[in-house]
């Protein structure tokens, strides 16, 4: 959410940020309903200043025995700062709903452009492996082992589910365990169990609603199912005020996530690549604003360990103007190379949402030094999506004869198994 003071201060450079997303200008409307905001407020604190100025006036109707004057002058004020009231309330409603679908202002160093094309690669890990024979798709593997199937996932549920059996399931289970114990552990993420359905207000803390309702699942007494644990590890900081001792806050949760794959119809049909319901390791920072730029460059750091101690390859994308989410000011994303696709596929998104987050939670701070409060800044960032790894560890490290090898990092988790072998 933006501050209508900034807008009012510099309409141009708001209009101009807005411009980089795609958007027209709309600080002169966003003005507009501001004026009409505070005139209708302005007029409910005349109304109700009007109201106690002639409580004498009606106490004197009163005392003379004009009873009936002095209840229509009463019925008169009443209605006026009713109506007052009821005017404030719709502006300012007006107003929000103007802001709340307004995308962040996005960093300088974002560059421009109209989507994934204009993205920057920033540092890459490891190079392509050459294979001496032609590599398999991980779904073709999985079938193959007996251990991935998607037909039986479609007689339970439908399209964009797999059922995981065996060392595959086990597999998939080590990869989050695993997850989440070197982020808590060793990164010092507080670990945190969650709820998997939230409520209106949880997700428009975070920025899902209103605009992204149609890539949620709603139950039908009106939770939301959650689309990543951001959503309410974030929102753990909604309507509180947090000291400065206690900053950064680190969390770490392993869930299901789930999402609709709104407008993704005919894309990765095959496979597990986008599915309706998938593990992932969540990473949230909440920081001082001065504070959050390090803290994104440390979280994607947290986040491409897990890549590098599985042996994947992979690499660190800024995503440019078009490609950055609704929420983020700026975003890295880590992509690794499956050598079954022979193309790069992103397995985690980390983000600096700075207080575009804490401004709709009305999540603030209170500094050692000085008087009132601020907004905090909100990071999140995939620490890594568990079907994703498990693609990757699949494609990354099959061996000629169907089998998988495993890394080193999941053996213990694996009760000591070194490879995932081809039946028969």
């Amino acid at each position: 959410m933006h501050d209508i003071r900034a807008v009012r201060n510099d309409p141009a450079g708001f209009d101009a940020a807005m411009a980089r997303r795609g958007l027209a200008p709309v600080a002169e409307r966003l003005i507009a309903l501001d004026s009409a905001r505070r005139a209708a407020i302005a007029a409910g604190e005349s109304a109700q200043a009007e109201r106690k100025a002639k409580s004498r006036e009606v106490g004197q109707l009163k005392k003379e025995g004009r009873h009936a004057e002095a209840e229509a002058l009463i019925a008169a004020l009443n209605a006026g700062e009713a109506k007052g009231l009821a005017d404030a309330g719709a502006a300012e409603a007006a107003l929000t709903a103007a802001l709340e679908v307004l995308p962040n202002i996005l960093d300088a160093d974002v560059p421009d452009g109209p989507d994934e094309t204009a993205n920057v690669v920033l540092h890459q890990h490891g190079a392509p492996p050459n294979f001496a024979f032609a590599p398999k798709q991980h779904f073709e593997l999985g079938e193959a082992l007996g251990l991935m199937d998607f037909a039986a996932a479609a007689k339970l549920a439908g399209a964009r589910f797999t059922v995981l059996r065996g060392a595959l399931a086990r597999l998939e289970r080590a990869l989050g365990q695993w997850m989440i114990a070197l982020h808590a552990d060793e990164h010092g993420y507080a670990e945190t169990s969650v709820p998997l359905l939230v409520n209106d207000a949880t997700m428009y803390g975070t920025g899902q609603l209103p605009k992204f309702s149609e890539d949620l699942f709603r139950t039908t007494d009106g939770r939301w199912l959650i689309p990543t644990a951001e959503v309410p590890l974030t929102n753990l900081a909604r309507d509180e005020i947090l000291a400065e001792a206690t900053l950064p806050v680190r969390m770490t949760a392993l869930t299901p996530s789930f999402r609709s794959e709104a407008g993704s119809a005919g894309r990765d049909t095959r496979g597990m690549l986008r599915q309706h319901q998938f593990w992932k390791a969540e990473l949230v920072s909440i920081t001082r604003p001065e504070d959050s730029a390090e803290e994104h460059e440390r979280m994607t750091r947290c986040a491409e360990r897990v890549l590098t101690e599985l042996g994947l390859v992979w690499r660190r994308v800024l995503l440019c103007s078009g490609d950055t989410g609704f929420a983020s000011t700026k975003t890295y994303d880590l992509e690794v190379w499956l050598p079954g696709q022979g193309a790069w596929r992103e397995i985690s998104s980390c983000s600096n949402c700075h207080d575009f987050q804490a401004r709709r939670m009305a999540a603030r701070y209170r500094p050692r030094e000085g008087k009132g409060t601020g907004f905090v800044h909100t990071l999140n960032g995939s620490g890594v999506a568990v079907g994703r790894a498990l693609i990757a560890v699949l494609e990354t490290h099959q061996q000629e004869d169907g089998s998988i090898r495993i890394p080193e990092a999941l053996r213990p988790w694996m009760g000591g198994m070194e490879a995932i072998v081809a039946p028969g």
